[in-house]
């Protein structure tokens, strides 16, 4: 009897060691939708713009949260686009950049609002949505955040970043596993190679985790 609750004991320890060491895996860097990587990349006239509706492939760091930082001058930026949008209202892409600007400056509400805006002009653009949720989750607000992600994948199904999110948040921040595995076994259908942040596949990581329960 004492064997056999050692040996429980031991299993526990083994899947919070393997459940731990997949949350640093995971959250290396939280990928982002293909909007803002867009708007990132047109900073700098030597990069090639991507087409904003197509997902970026998950792993990728430059795609990744901690991607971009606040230049000195981010306050202009957002005074520019401040302006810009009270002179153009019914731009959703200005409204949309303005969201990058405040995902850049640490401001999710402000975020939140602008792409709110965007998206009430062009309605279910999924990579807005999919930044939306990742300012959702850094405001403390994990059930919008997989609302966002959900609305993504709905507006185009197999949206990679948005699934692989949706997987980090169910497991980092609501603890279900069950939903987190399901997301990235969808997500695996859609890109057998897909890979972390870190540069792990998450083909991989479901195996083990399956492994385990």
């Amino acid at each position: 009897m004492k064997t056999d609750t050692m040996t429980e004991k031991s299993g526990a320890v083994s899947r919070q060691t393997l459940y731990i060491m997949i949350l640093v895996a995971l959250t290396v860097g939280f990928i982002v939708g293909a909007a803002y990587t867009s708007f990132k990349l047109a900073k700098d006239s030597s990069a090639t713009r991507m087409d904003v509706h197509s997902g970026p492939a998950p792993g990728s760091d430059a795609h990744s949260e901690t991607a971009g930082t606040a230049a000195p001058d981010m306050d202009d930026k957002i005074a520019e686009l401040e302006a810009l949008v009270k002179q153009h209202p019914e731009d959703a892409r200005a409204w949309a950049n303005l969201g990058h600007v405040y995902f850049d400056a640490d401001q999710p509400d402000s975020a939140i609002q602008a792409y709110q805006k965007s998206l009430a002009l062009v309605p279910g653009d999924p990579a807005v949505l999919t930044d939306m949720g990742v300012m959702y989750r850094r405001n403390g607000e994990p059930d919008k955040a997989i609302q966002a992600f959900d609305q993504a994948v709905a507006a185009s199904p197999g949206f990679e970043t948005a699934l692989f999110n949706k997987g980090v948040v169910l497991m980092a921040d609501l603890n279900d596993l069950p939903r987190a595995m399901a997301a990235w076994e969808e997500l695996v259908k859609v890109n057998p190679d897909a890979t972390t942040p870190g540069g792990e596949k998450v083909a991989d990581i479901v195996s083990r985790m399956r492994q385990q329960n």
